[in-house]
């Protein structure tokens, strides 16, 4: 069957009929594709409608709000028609961050749960590409519909803990389970545990329900009930297969991690440390030369802070944590089969900081959702029209708060009290922003 028409209404298309959907979207404000076709159209005088193209335009006061409204409606018909289960691949391509951040939240709202983004580089480029310097590769992102025995559960066990592990353990099924090129693996990153817990919680703000677990909870979960390899979460019958193809490649890469704010600075610290436990003498080097690209949006946290709130430093009393022993043991011939209190090997150990395990981690995780929660009440609760430089991660904290509590008109004031770019630039943010405006009736 062949149609032309408009995605936002896929009229000649039952519900549940498609096995899967390919989508080449327009890209934002790169292209008009209406204008382009004007001469061919003015020869064949047959005209486009352009109320419904999904671009942004200035000519028609079409914004970045507009154009994701557009898609949102496009992906909601694409959910419809495609069989539970089964999966969509969106083709995208732009530089800006908050055009991306607009399909990933459509893509959302649609239904649709996002399992791997990767870059496609097409070798050649376009003429456009060629003059104007624009980026040159084109991400494919891969969702799928969740299969219908999901969201039948779902709506029996919503808001509570078992509905959120049983859509983590739907989720991880979906994942791929081992990814090589080249002769060498690469890291998953939909497995990471961070990655993990924002699907979970956008499953439930996008379908009305309060999030059972905090950050903090949810990772002991984690670390309880699935299995745990290089960085990633597997299901008891998926890590077999991925330990035997892992042995098939030379090395396995780790994500490449640009630190941009305090979100990222914790992911590339945890990395680091998970590697290596350091003394803060030994990171702060690095950490500054790996900051130098910190968003001026975004308020800069010192790198003491930012361990404190997140990771455990050795006194140099007591046995010596295992995170520890095992770096010391594995790279010093000398401090190996040492008692866990050995003199040396607490010397050795002393002032270093570590990856807490997720028990301790679930106590950190508090001190710090307290301290963000008391940033985010000081910006609800100030005066001033806006915050020029705020704590991000604050706003996340703060807004997830709000959501469960059902207090959206919070969101919607402390949003328009940080700067539009950091709210279009955040997936988080944006996601709860827009469920509370639609809910209020404003935007």
């Amino acid at each position: 069957m062949l149609n032309c028409g408009s995605t936002t209404k896929l009229a000649a298309m039952p519900s549940n009929s498609a096995d899967y959907v390919f989508v080449d979207p327009p890209f934002g404000n790169n292209l008009h594709y209406s204008e382009l076709n004007f001469l061919w159209e003015s020869w064949l005088k047959l005209m486009t409608n352009r109320t419904l193209e999904a671009v942004m335009d200035v000519e028609l006061d079409r914004s970045l709000l507009d154009y994701q409204k557009l898609m949102t409606s496009s992906f909601r018909e694409i959910y419809r028609v495609l069989k539970p289960g089964r999966w969509m691949t969106v083709e995208f391509h732009n530089s800006r961050n908050s055009v991306w951040n607009a399909i990933q939240l459509a893509m959302g709202e649609a239904g649709f749960i996002i399992a791997d983004v990767r870059t496609l580089d097409k070798q050649q480029q376009t003429y456009k590409q060629s003059i104007q310097n624009l980026v040159k590769q084109d991400l494919v992102i891969s969702a799928y519909k969740p299969n219908t025995d999901l969201e039948i559960r779902f709506q029996l066990e919503a808001g509570t803990e078992d509905g959120a592990w049983d859509f983590v353990r739907n989720h991880l099924r979906q994942l791929p389970i081992f990814v090589s090129q080249k002769g060498k693996g690469e890291a998953i990153a939909e497995r990471q545990a961070f990655l993990l817990f924002d699907r979970m919680v956008a499953f439930h703000v996008q379908r009305g329900i309060m999030v059972p677990l905090s950050a903090g909870g949810f990772y002991e979960g984690l670390a309880q009930l699935f299995e745990y390899r290089d960085g990633m979460y597997f299901l008891a019958d998926q890590v077999d297969e991925y330990d035997k193809k892992k042995q098939t490649v030379s090395e396995l890469r780790q994500l490449e991690l640009i630190v941009r704010d305090e979100f990222s600075a914790v992911q590339w610290l945890r990395q680091q440390l998970a590697e290596k436990p350091q003394r803060f003498s030994e990171l702060q080097p690095q950490f500054m030369r790996e900051t130098a690209g910190w968003s001026k949006e975004e308020q800069r946290l010192e790198l003491s802070e930012i361990l404190r709130l997140n990771f455990l430093c050795y006194g140099g009393e007591g046995e010596v944590p295992v995170q520890i022993r095992n770096y010391l043991s594995k790279n010093f011939h000398d401090l190996r089969g040492l008692a866990k209190d050995a003199p040396a090997l607490q010397a050795k150990a002393s002032d270093r900081w570590y990856v807490p395990d997720p028990n301790k981690a679930v106590d950190l995780e508090k001190i710090r959702e307290r301290e963000l929660l008391k940033t985010f009440e000081e910006y609800r609760a100030s005066g001033v029209k806006k915050i020029k430089v705020p704590r991000l991660e604050a706003l996340r904290a703060g807004f997830k708060r709000a959501w469960d509590q059902r207090d959206y008109t919070t969101i919607v004031e402390v949003a328009a009290k940080i700067p539009e770019s950091i709210l279009q630039e955040d997936t988080k943010l944006l996601m709860f922003y827009d469920l509370a405006a639609t809910r209020l009736g404003v935007g």
